[in-house]
Protein backbone atom coordinates (compact mmCIF):
# COMPACT_ATOMS: atom_id res chain seq x y z
CA UNK A 1 0.00 0.00 0.00
CA UNK A 2 1.30 3.41 -1.02
CA UNK A 3 2.54 4.64 2.76
CA UNK A 4 5.24 6.70 3.98
CA UNK A 5 6.26 7.69 7.86
CA UNK A 6 6.72 11.04 8.89
CA UNK A 7 7.33 12.52 12.38
CA UNK A 8 5.16 9.80 14.18
CA UNK A 9 2.52 9.11 11.00
CA UNK A 10 1.98 6.83 8.34
CA UNK A 11 0.69 8.70 6.06
CA UNK A 12 -1.38 7.21 2.96
CA UNK A 13 -1.42 8.81 -0.40
CA UNK A 14 -2.89 7.70 -4.04
CA UNK A 15 -0.75 8.67 -7.51
CA UNK A 16 -2.40 8.82 -10.75
CA UNK A 17 -1.66 10.20 -14.37
CA UNK A 18 1.43 9.73 -16.40
CA UNK A 19 4.99 9.82 -14.17
CA UNK A 20 6.25 12.20 -16.52
CA UNK A 21 3.42 14.84 -16.53
CA UNK A 22 3.87 18.00 -14.44
CA UNK A 23 2.80 17.09 -10.97
CA UNK A 24 -0.03 19.19 -8.64
CA UNK A 25 -0.94 18.03 -4.99
CA UNK A 26 -4.02 18.23 -3.42
CA UNK A 27 -4.34 18.34 0.28
CA UNK A 28 -8.09 17.88 2.07
CA UNK A 29 -10.14 20.02 4.40
CA UNK A 30 -10.77 18.75 7.93
CA UNK A 31 -13.11 15.73 8.53
CA UNK A 32 -12.55 14.69 4.91
CA UNK A 33 -10.01 12.63 2.97
CA UNK A 34 -7.99 12.27 -0.48
CA UNK A 35 -11.62 11.25 -1.81
CA UNK A 36 -13.09 14.86 -1.75
CA UNK A 37 -10.73 15.85 -4.78
CA UNK A 38 -12.39 12.90 -6.56
CA UNK A 39 -13.91 15.51 -9.17
CA UNK A 40 -10.39 17.17 -10.21
CA UNK A 41 -8.81 13.62 -10.02
CA UNK A 42 -10.59 12.50 -12.75
CA UNK A 43 -10.56 15.98 -14.79
CA UNK A 44 -7.03 16.41 -14.76
CA UNK A 45 -5.18 12.75 -14.28
CA UNK A 46 -4.99 12.46 -18.05
CA UNK A 47 -2.33 15.81 -18.27
CA UNK A 48 -0.54 15.73 -14.79
CA UNK A 49 0.46 13.46 -12.14
CA UNK A 50 -2.12 13.96 -9.31
CA UNK A 51 -1.04 13.05 -5.90
CA UNK A 52 -3.40 13.09 -3.42
CA UNK A 53 -3.21 12.56 0.47
CA UNK A 54 -4.70 11.80 3.60
CA UNK A 55 -3.70 14.74 5.94
CA UNK A 56 -2.89 13.29 8.95
CA UNK A 57 -5.64 12.05 11.74
CA UNK A 58 -7.58 11.48 8.35
CA UNK A 59 -8.59 8.81 6.46
CA UNK A 60 -6.00 5.97 6.44
CA UNK A 61 -3.37 7.97 8.21
CA UNK A 62 -2.97 7.82 11.17
CA UNK A 63 -1.69 10.63 13.77
CA UNK A 64 0.25 10.63 16.74
CA UNK A 65 -0.42 11.05 20.44
CA UNK A 66 1.19 14.18 20.82
CA UNK A 67 -0.47 17.41 19.27
CA UNK A 68 0.54 18.38 16.04
CA UNK A 69 0.65 22.00 14.41
CA UNK A 70 0.13 23.26 11.01
CA UNK A 71 3.80 23.07 10.26
CA UNK A 72 3.91 19.76 10.72
CA UNK A 73 1.24 19.43 8.12
CA UNK A 74 3.37 20.93 5.81
CA UNK A 75 6.56 19.24 6.47
CA UNK A 76 3.77 16.17 6.04
CA UNK A 77 3.90 17.58 2.35
CA UNK A 78 7.20 18.69 1.88
CA UNK A 79 8.21 14.50 3.35
CA UNK A 80 5.87 13.31 0.86
CA UNK A 81 7.55 15.07 -2.31
CA UNK A 82 10.82 13.44 -1.03
CA UNK A 83 9.46 10.26 -0.96
CA UNK A 84 7.91 10.29 -4.32
CA UNK A 85 11.46 12.39 -5.93
CA UNK A 86 9.10 15.18 -6.56
CA UNK A 87 11.44 18.37 -6.89
CA UNK A 88 8.37 21.11 -7.52
CA UNK A 89 5.04 20.92 -7.75
CA UNK A 90 1.78 22.68 -7.68
CA UNK A 91 -0.11 22.75 -4.51
CA UNK A 92 -3.75 23.13 -3.63
CA UNK A 93 -5.60 22.93 -0.43
CA UNK A 94 -9.01 23.75 1.06
CA UNK A 95 -9.25 24.74 4.39
CA UNK A 96 -7.27 23.17 6.55
CA UNK A 97 -5.59 22.01 3.44
CA UNK A 98 -5.32 25.59 2.75
CA UNK A 99 -3.36 26.70 5.86
CA UNK A 100 -1.11 23.80 4.68
CA UNK A 101 -0.26 25.35 1.68
CA UNK A 102 0.26 28.83 3.70
CA UNK A 103 2.54 27.36 5.84
CA UNK A 104 4.45 25.85 2.23
CA UNK A 105 4.20 29.01 0.61
CA UNK A 106 6.24 30.54 3.20
CA UNK A 107 8.54 28.35 4.52
CA UNK A 108 8.83 25.84 1.11
CA UNK A 109 8.11 28.18 -1.63
CA UNK A 110 11.29 26.47 -3.60
CA UNK A 111 9.35 23.27 -3.70
CA UNK A 112 6.14 24.88 -5.56
CA UNK A 113 5.82 26.16 -8.69
CA UNK A 114 1.72 27.72 -7.78
CA UNK A 115 -0.62 27.37 -4.88
CA UNK A 116 -4.17 27.35 -5.13
CA UNK A 117 -5.51 28.16 -1.57
CA UNK A 118 -9.13 27.50 -1.50
CA UNK A 119 -11.78 28.16 1.14
CA UNK A 120 -9.50 29.36 3.77
CA UNK A 121 -8.20 31.91 6.29
CA UNK A 122 -5.01 32.77 7.75
CA UNK A 123 -6.51 32.49 11.15
CA UNK A 124 -10.07 30.65 10.90
CA UNK A 125 -12.31 30.55 13.94
CA UNK A 126 -11.86 31.62 17.48
CA UNK A 127 -9.90 29.08 20.15
CA UNK A 128 -13.40 29.30 22.14
CA UNK A 129 -15.29 27.45 19.42
CA UNK A 130 -12.76 25.42 18.49
CA UNK A 131 -12.18 23.80 21.97
CA UNK A 132 -16.14 23.60 22.24
CA UNK A 133 -15.84 21.33 18.87
CA UNK A 134 -12.93 19.21 20.40
CA UNK A 135 -15.04 18.87 23.25
CA UNK A 136 -18.03 17.54 21.73
CA UNK A 137 -16.24 14.86 19.28
CA UNK A 138 -14.19 13.92 21.86
CA UNK A 139 -17.09 13.36 24.50
CA UNK A 140 -20.00 11.99 21.15
CA UNK A 141 -17.81 10.80 18.47
CA UNK A 142 -18.14 11.63 15.00
CA UNK A 143 -21.44 11.18 14.42
CA UNK A 144 -22.39 13.92 16.30
CA UNK A 145 -20.82 16.32 13.73
CA UNK A 146 -21.92 14.73 10.39
CA UNK A 147 -24.87 16.78 9.39
CA UNK A 148 -24.21 20.12 10.76
CA UNK A 149 -21.00 19.79 9.25
CA UNK A 150 -22.47 19.14 5.87
CA UNK A 151 -24.96 22.12 6.09
CA UNK A 152 -21.80 23.95 6.81
CA UNK A 153 -19.73 22.44 3.68
CA UNK A 154 -22.86 23.13 0.96
CA UNK A 155 -25.24 26.13 0.43
CA UNK A 156 -29.10 24.34 1.37
CA UNK A 157 -29.95 24.06 -2.30
CA UNK A 158 -26.99 22.12 -3.05
CA UNK A 159 -28.22 20.08 -0.52
CA UNK A 160 -31.53 19.39 -0.92
CA UNK A 161 -30.72 18.13 -4.50
CA UNK A 162 -27.64 15.97 -3.87
CA UNK A 163 -30.28 12.89 -3.31
CA UNK A 164 -26.88 10.55 -2.74
CA UNK A 165 -24.26 12.31 -3.88
CA UNK A 166 -22.75 13.48 -0.40
CA UNK A 167 -22.97 9.85 1.20
CA UNK A 168 -19.41 9.84 0.80
CA UNK A 169 -18.22 12.47 2.55
CA UNK A 170 -20.47 11.67 5.76
CA UNK A 171 -19.67 8.08 5.50
CA UNK A 172 -15.98 10.00 5.18
CA UNK A 173 -16.44 12.02 8.75
CA UNK A 174 -18.54 9.43 10.49
CA UNK A 175 -15.63 6.87 10.03
CA UNK A 176 -13.00 9.32 11.12
CA UNK A 177 -10.88 9.06 14.68
CA UNK A 178 -12.25 11.49 16.60
CA UNK A 179 -8.56 11.55 18.56
CA UNK A 180 -7.24 12.58 14.94
CA UNK A 181 -9.95 14.84 14.33
CA UNK A 182 -9.85 16.80 17.30
CA UNK A 183 -5.37 16.95 17.06
CA UNK A 184 -6.42 18.88 13.67
CA UNK A 185 -9.18 21.18 15.16
CA UNK A 186 -6.30 21.99 17.47
CA UNK A 187 -3.55 22.40 14.90
CA UNK A 188 -6.08 24.64 12.60
CA UNK A 189 -6.88 26.87 16.31
CA UNK A 190 -3.66 27.20 17.21
CA UNK A 191 -2.44 28.21 13.38
CA UNK A 192 -1.86 32.17 12.76
CA UNK A 193 -0.38 32.61 9.55
CA UNK A 194 -1.63 36.48 9.16
CA UNK A 195 2.09 37.56 8.98
CA UNK A 196 3.42 34.75 7.70
CA UNK A 197 1.18 35.21 4.14
CA UNK A 198 3.09 38.47 3.47
CA UNK A 199 6.12 36.93 2.77
CA UNK A 200 4.83 34.15 0.25
CA UNK A 201 6.73 34.57 -3.18
CA UNK A 202 5.28 31.84 -5.21
CA UNK A 203 2.39 32.94 -7.44
CA UNK A 204 -0.77 32.06 -5.20
CA UNK A 205 -4.61 31.72 -6.36
CA UNK A 206 -7.64 32.20 -3.97
CA UNK A 207 -10.66 30.86 -4.05
CA UNK A 208 -13.65 31.48 -2.08
CA UNK A 209 -17.44 30.81 -1.92
CA UNK A 210 -19.74 32.85 -2.11
CA UNK A 211 -21.94 31.63 0.64
CA UNK A 212 -19.35 30.06 2.69
CA UNK A 213 -19.94 30.48 6.48
CA UNK A 214 -16.78 29.09 8.31
CA UNK A 215 -14.32 31.04 5.64
CA UNK A 216 -16.17 33.53 4.36
CA UNK A 217 -15.59 35.43 0.96
CA UNK A 218 -14.46 38.10 3.00
CA UNK A 219 -11.55 36.72 4.39
CA UNK A 220 -11.06 35.13 1.38
CA UNK A 221 -10.47 38.91 -0.38
CA UNK A 222 -8.50 39.78 2.63
CA UNK A 223 -5.85 37.17 2.15
CA UNK A 224 -5.68 37.31 -1.52
CA UNK A 225 -4.83 41.02 -0.54
CA UNK A 226 -2.11 40.12 1.87
CA UNK A 227 -0.31 38.32 -0.43
CA UNK A 228 1.82 40.04 -2.83
CA UNK A 229 0.35 39.33 -6.26
CA UNK A 230 -2.38 36.92 -5.27
CA UNK A 231 -5.39 36.51 -7.69
CA UNK A 232 -8.77 35.53 -6.34
CA UNK A 233 -12.06 34.62 -7.63
CA UNK A 234 -15.51 33.50 -5.54
CA UNK A 235 -17.68 30.82 -6.74
CA UNK A 236 -21.65 30.38 -5.53
CA UNK A 237 -20.63 27.80 -3.06
CA UNK A 238 -20.30 27.17 0.53
CA UNK A 239 -17.28 25.72 2.10
CA UNK A 240 -16.62 22.86 -0.09
CA UNK A 241 -16.80 24.71 -3.55
CA UNK A 242 -14.53 21.96 -5.46
CA UNK A 243 -17.32 19.57 -4.60
CA UNK A 244 -20.78 22.30 -4.93
CA UNK A 245 -19.16 23.60 -8.11
CA UNK A 246 -16.30 21.09 -9.79
CA UNK A 247 -16.46 21.86 -12.93
CA UNK A 248 -15.54 25.65 -12.42
CA UNK A 249 -13.25 25.12 -9.73
CA UNK A 250 -10.91 22.60 -12.00
CA UNK A 251 -11.42 25.08 -14.71
CA UNK A 252 -10.33 27.42 -12.45
CA UNK A 253 -7.42 25.47 -11.46
CA UNK A 254 -6.46 25.03 -14.98
CA UNK A 255 -6.75 29.02 -16.16
CA UNK A 256 -4.24 29.75 -13.06
CA UNK A 257 -1.44 26.24 -14.06
CA UNK A 258 -1.88 27.89 -17.40
CA UNK A 259 -0.91 31.55 -16.79
CA UNK A 260 -4.36 33.01 -17.95
CA UNK A 261 -6.51 35.21 -15.08
CA UNK A 262 -9.10 32.47 -13.71
CA UNK A 263 -12.52 33.78 -15.12
CA UNK A 264 -15.56 31.99 -13.05
CA UNK A 265 -18.56 34.36 -13.41
CA UNK A 266 -21.11 34.49 -15.95
CA UNK A 267 -21.28 38.33 -16.77
CA UNK A 268 -16.89 38.35 -16.78
CA UNK A 269 -16.83 35.03 -18.95
CA UNK A 270 -19.22 36.81 -21.30
CA UNK A 271 -17.19 40.16 -22.00
CA UNK A 272 -13.90 37.87 -22.38
CA UNK A 273 -15.77 35.88 -25.04
CA UNK A 274 -17.00 38.64 -27.20
CA UNK A 275 -13.35 40.74 -27.13
CA UNK A 276 -12.06 37.29 -28.49
CA UNK A 277 -15.45 36.98 -30.63
CA UNK A 278 -14.77 40.40 -31.97
CA UNK A 279 -11.03 40.09 -32.79
CA UNK A 280 -11.23 36.42 -34.50
CA UNK A 281 -14.43 37.19 -36.45
CA UNK A 282 -14.37 41.08 -36.85
CA UNK A 283 -16.64 43.37 -34.93
CA UNK A 284 -18.81 44.12 -38.19
CA UNK A 285 -19.95 40.34 -38.09
CA UNK A 286 -20.22 40.42 -33.94
CA UNK A 287 -22.66 43.54 -34.24
CA UNK A 288 -24.45 41.85 -37.24
CA UNK A 289 -25.38 38.64 -35.15
CA UNK A 290 -26.03 41.03 -31.90
CA UNK A 291 -28.63 43.22 -33.78
CA UNK A 292 -30.53 39.85 -34.54
CA UNK A 293 -30.78 38.76 -31.37
CA UNK A 294 -34.47 37.55 -30.67
CA UNK A 295 -35.96 35.69 -27.79
CA UNK A 296 -35.43 32.27 -29.62
CA UNK A 297 -31.82 32.75 -30.29
CA UNK A 298 -30.74 35.08 -27.81
CA UNK A 299 -29.71 32.32 -25.00
CA UNK A 300 -27.80 30.16 -27.93
CA UNK A 301 -25.75 33.18 -29.04
CA UNK A 302 -25.36 33.81 -24.98
CA UNK A 303 -24.10 30.01 -25.02
CA UNK A 304 -21.52 30.28 -27.62
CA UNK A 305 -19.91 34.06 -26.92
CA UNK A 306 -19.44 32.29 -23.13
CA UNK A 307 -18.13 28.55 -24.44
CA UNK A 308 -16.82 28.47 -27.40
CA UNK A 309 -15.02 32.43 -27.29
CA UNK A 310 -15.16 33.10 -23.60
CA UNK A 311 -13.87 28.56 -22.84
CA UNK A 312 -12.11 27.45 -25.97
CA UNK A 313 -10.81 30.25 -27.66
CA UNK A 314 -9.29 32.12 -24.81
CA UNK A 315 -6.92 28.66 -24.28
CA UNK A 316 -3.53 29.55 -24.75
CA UNK A 317 -2.79 25.61 -25.52
CA UNK A 318 -2.91 26.54 -28.91
CA UNK A 319 -2.32 30.09 -30.83
CA UNK A 320 -5.42 31.39 -32.50
CA UNK A 321 -3.68 30.92 -36.18
CA UNK A 322 -4.01 27.33 -35.57
CA UNK A 323 -7.28 27.13 -34.39
CA UNK A 324 -8.09 29.19 -37.13
CA UNK A 325 -6.95 26.46 -39.50
CA UNK A 326 -8.53 24.00 -37.67
CA UNK A 327 -11.78 25.19 -37.77
CA UNK A 328 -11.73 25.40 -41.06
CA UNK A 329 -10.85 21.62 -42.05
CA UNK A 330 -13.83 20.71 -39.75
CA UNK A 331 -16.15 22.75 -41.28
CA UNK A 332 -15.06 21.25 -44.37
CA UNK A 333 -15.41 17.58 -42.80
CA UNK A 334 -18.92 18.40 -41.85
CA UNK A 335 -19.71 20.36 -45.11
CA UNK A 336 -21.11 23.84 -42.76
CA UNK A 337 -20.90 26.06 -45.94
CA UNK A 338 -21.84 28.97 -43.63
CA UNK A 339 -19.61 28.73 -40.84
CA UNK A 340 -16.67 27.66 -43.52
CA UNK A 341 -17.34 31.41 -45.53
CA UNK A 342 -17.41 32.60 -41.74
CA UNK A 343 -13.74 31.44 -40.70
CA UNK A 344 -12.40 31.64 -44.55
CA UNK A 345 -13.18 35.84 -43.96
CA UNK A 346 -11.86 35.70 -40.23
CA UNK A 347 -8.73 33.76 -41.03
CA UNK A 348 -6.28 36.93 -41.78
CA UNK A 349 -7.49 38.56 -38.59
CA UNK A 350 -5.30 35.68 -36.78
CA UNK A 351 -2.59 36.04 -39.04
CA UNK A 352 -3.70 33.25 -41.33
CA UNK A 353 -2.42 33.49 -45.23
CA UNK A 354 -4.07 32.39 -48.02
CA UNK A 355 -0.95 29.80 -49.53
CA UNK A 356 -1.80 28.20 -45.39
CA UNK A 357 -5.74 27.65 -46.32
CA UNK A 358 -5.03 26.23 -50.03
CA UNK A 359 -2.82 23.65 -47.55
CA UNK A 360 -5.40 22.75 -45.60
CA UNK A 361 -7.97 22.52 -48.43
CA UNK A 362 -5.42 19.97 -50.06
CA UNK A 363 -5.06 18.03 -46.94
CA UNK A 364 -8.98 18.32 -46.71
CA UNK A 365 -8.90 16.90 -49.83
CA UNK A 366 -7.23 13.53 -49.28
CA UNK A 367 -8.91 12.87 -45.68
CA UNK A 368 -12.50 14.59 -46.07
CA UNK A 369 -12.93 13.59 -49.75
CA UNK A 370 -12.44 15.53 -53.35
CA UNK A 371 -16.13 16.83 -53.43
CA UNK A 372 -15.74 18.38 -50.10
CA UNK A 373 -12.44 20.00 -50.93
CA UNK A 374 -13.59 20.77 -54.35
CA UNK A 375 -16.38 22.90 -52.88
CA UNK A 376 -14.20 24.80 -50.25
CA UNK A 377 -12.00 25.73 -53.30
CA UNK A 378 -14.90 27.45 -54.76
CA UNK A 379 -16.48 29.13 -51.46
CA UNK A 380 -12.36 30.33 -51.13
CA UNK A 381 -12.34 32.13 -54.16
CA UNK A 382 -15.94 33.96 -53.69
CA UNK A 383 -14.77 34.77 -50.11
CA UNK A 384 -11.41 36.38 -50.92
CA UNK A 385 -12.84 38.01 -54.60
CA UNK A 386 -15.18 39.49 -52.04
CA UNK A 387 -12.74 40.53 -49.82
CA UNK A 388 -11.04 42.10 -52.74
CA UNK A 389 -13.39 44.17 -54.04
CA UNK A 390 -14.36 45.67 -50.92
CA UNK A 391 -10.33 46.08 -50.57
CA UNK A 392 -10.80 48.17 -53.84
Amino acid sequence: MPYIDHAGARLFYTVDGPADAPVIVFSNSLGTDHTMWKPQADALAGRFRVVRYDVRGHGRSTAPDAAFTVADLGRDVVALLDALQIDKAVFCGLSMGGLTGMWLGAYAPERFSKIVLANTAPKIGTAEAWNTRIDTVLRDGMGSLTEASIQRWFTPDFVATSGRALDDLRAVLAGLDPRGYAGSCAAVRDADLREAVRTIPVPVLVIAGSDDPSTTAEEGRALAAAIPGALYIELHAAHLSNREQPGRFTAALLDFINGRRPVTDEPARYEAGLSVRRDVLGSAHVDRSLQRLTPLNEEFQNLITRYAWGEIWTREGLPRHTRSLLTIAMMVALNRSEELKLHLRAAANNGVTRDEIKEVLLQTAIYCGVPAANSAFHMAEEVFAEIDQARG
